[in-house]
Order: structure tokens, then C-alpha cells, then sequence
């Protein structure tokens, strides 16, 4: 049934309907849980969306972003879609214990706190909190954060060259507050970021943590095996120029980028 489903979905296009649950148990002779199951398991997956009323229908694509591509120089690339960003908190307060020890400032310095909604071609997409030392961008603006690339205006307007960054991706669910915003059910899959990005000198100069829609946006990776690589099975030397989850733009180091990932590996 699932996979009945799925050449349905695959010979449609993004809003698309697909027949009712009724007409699918006459078309292929099944019975209308089995039906249900099936047509739950895909809206999941975030292939199709029921509408109240209206019907089922073929999902939007998803926003997919390559973890690793082709090229050496270490750039943002840009995701699919036109990106735009609404803020939804912009002030300065002291950084606390937490953020201090990431961004390596006193708990009372002062940071630019910034959340602010990013969208892709009108629709909400994710949600991202940014931290970054006040001393760094003293005279960030508002419209820095919602107009052009961010890291182009640190190294414009503020004189700060983004150098490197670690992140993390995990997988959650969004909260009440989250899903409002997002335009999702509440505790829906989302995807977790966690990103600190450091200076040329090795200076921290922003923390972020962003919620991504699961049912809208996907992570493609590209692996090779490295030709120093000392054994079969391990890869090492894994070049890219991009990392999920930064906003869509270029960063300056032009050194490459490795790539390693933790975690246990499902076969199906």
C-alpha cells in the first residue's frame, strides 16, 4: 500500500490531490485502515498533507541543502528558494553562564540577543537564536539581520572575518510556541542546530541554535573515500564547502573542510 502510495506521489506534483481513502480501497482492493496506515505513515514523512474538508495532497518539495559538495572552497551554498528573515526579539542583555562559556565572555558581559523567523519563499522554515558579543558589533542593526547575509555585513559594516564554525544536528520536536510560528502541529520533527562560529583570530563571535522544520527541509551528504586513507572502510580527507543550517551565503576561508559524523548506522 505504501508503495502504492509513493508512485502516486511521484507522478504528481507538489499540491497535487490524490484520491480519497474511499476510491484508494476500490482502486486497489484493500481495506480502509490499511489504507489509513498508509497515508499516515507518508503525511508523517512529510510526502502528503491532509486538509480539513478538502482532501489529501502531494506535499511541497522539501528544502534540501548538500552537506558536502563538490567543491574545495569552504562557502555557504545557497539552499532551494528565495530566503527572507523576520525579526522576533532584538535586544542586549548579559550573557549568563551558558552562553558566556560558549562565546568565552564573562556571565555579565553583554551579547546582541537576535530571534528572528527565516523563511523560504514566504513560508516559515526555522526559527534561530543568535547570540553574538556586543563588543564585536556594536552598531548591529535590525535590518543587518533581516536584509543580505549576516557574515557579509560582520566582515563589511563590523570588521569581523568569520573563519570556522562546529555544529551540531540533532533531531527534536517543536514546542507550542515553536509550532505557531513554524505553521506545523505541535511536537512535530524538526531538526536541531547547534552552531559556534569563530573569527579569523579564533575569536567566538557568534553562538546560534536553530529549529528547522523536519517535514520541509533535508540534509543530502556527499562522501568519498580519501586516497590516505589507511584502511578499508575509513574514509578520511572528506572535502566540502558546505554545512547546513548557516544562512544562505559565502564565508572567507578558502582552506577545506572535513567532515565526521558519530552515530550508529540503520539498515532497513
Amino acid at each position: 500500500m505504501r508503495d502504492a502510495l509513493l508512485e502516486l506521489v511521484e507522478a504528481r506534483s507538489p499540491g497535487d490531490a490524490i484520491p480519497s481513502e474511499r476510491a484508494l480501497c476500490v482502486q486497489l482492493g484493500v481495506s480502509r485502515p490499511t489504507v489509513r496506515a498508509a497515508v499516515d505513515e507518508l503525511v508523517v514523512a512529510g510526502l502528503l498533507v491532509r486538509e480539513h474538508g478538502r482532501g489529501m495532497f502531494v506535499a511541497a518539495e522539501k528544502i534540501t541543502q548538500e552537506l558536502v559538495p563538490e567543491h574545495s572552497v569552504f562557502t555557504v551554498a545557497r539552499a532551494a528558494g528565495e530566503w527572507s528573515s523576520r525579526i522576533l526579539e532584538f535586544r542586549t542583555l548579559p550573557a549568563g553562564a551558558r552562553v558566556g562559556r560558549r562565546l568565552r565572555v564573562s556571565p555579565a558581559a553583554e551579547v546582541r540577543y537576535a530571534a528572528r523567523l527565516r523563511l523560504v519563499d514566504g513560508a516559515p522554515m526555522a526559527i534561530e537564536h543568535l547570540h553574538l558579543p556586543a563588543a564585536l558589533v556594536p552598531g548591529l542593526t535590525e535590518v543587518e539581520l533581516e536584509q543580505g547575509d549576516l557574515y557579509e555585513h560582520f566582515r563589511d559594516r563590523h570588521g569581523v572575518r568569520v573563519g570556522e564554525a562546529v555544529q551540531s544536528i540533532e533531531p527534536t520536536v517543536v514546542t507550542r510556541a515553536e509550532a505557531d510560528l513554524l505553521d506545523v502541529p505541535e511536537l512535530s520533527p524538526a531538526l536541531l542546530f547547534e552552531r559556534l562560529t569563530t573569527d579569523t583570530e579564533g575569536r567566538p563571535v557568534e553562538y546560534v541554535h536553530s529549529v528547522y522544520r523536519g517535514d520541509r527541509y533535508r540534509i543530502v551528504s556527499r562522501l568519498a573515500l580519501g586516497p590516505s586513507a589507511s584502511r578499508p572502510g575509513e574514509a578520511e580527507g572528506v572535502q566540502g564547502d558546505h554545512h547546513p543550517g548557516f544562512p544562505p551565503g559565502d564565508l572567507t576561508s578558502r582552506g577545506p573542510v572535513s567532515f565526521s559524523a558519530h552515530g550508529v548506522v540503520r539498515h532497513d
